[in-house]
């Protein structure tokens, strides 16, 4: 099971799309994390990460769906599967969803 992270780019370096790097907030702790799957990203946005790349571009509203649901989590109480923030997934494998990504 992979698990990403929404987080928030607070800035981006880097000119090429397959070099771009970016800080990233994830509530208070920033990291660099690569930008190459998400090159129309922009500083404000956010974005999943998983191991250090961003794999996808959310917008704000869905960022804070996947805070709550892991704030759940932490206090022992997960949402129910029924909860309208609970993302059930495509059924698309891994590959699928980075070519789904590059288009």
């Amino acid at each position: 099971m992979c698990l990403a992270v929404p987080g928030k780019v607070i800035s981006i370096k880097g000119e090429s799309p397959q070099l771009r790097k970016g800080k990233v907030d994830f509530g208070g702790v920033a990291r660099e994390v690569n930008l190459a799957f998400v090159p129309k990203v922009e500083v404000g946005d956010y974005v999943m990460v998983h191991v250090g790349f961003a794999l996808a571009q959310i917008d704000e509203t869905e960022a804070y769906r996947v805070f709550e649901y892991i704030d759940s989590l932490e206090q022992g109480k997960p949402l129910p599967l029924d909860h309208p923030h609970v993302h059930h997934g495509t059924g698309a494998s891994l590959e699928e969803q980075v070519h789904e990504i590059r288009r």
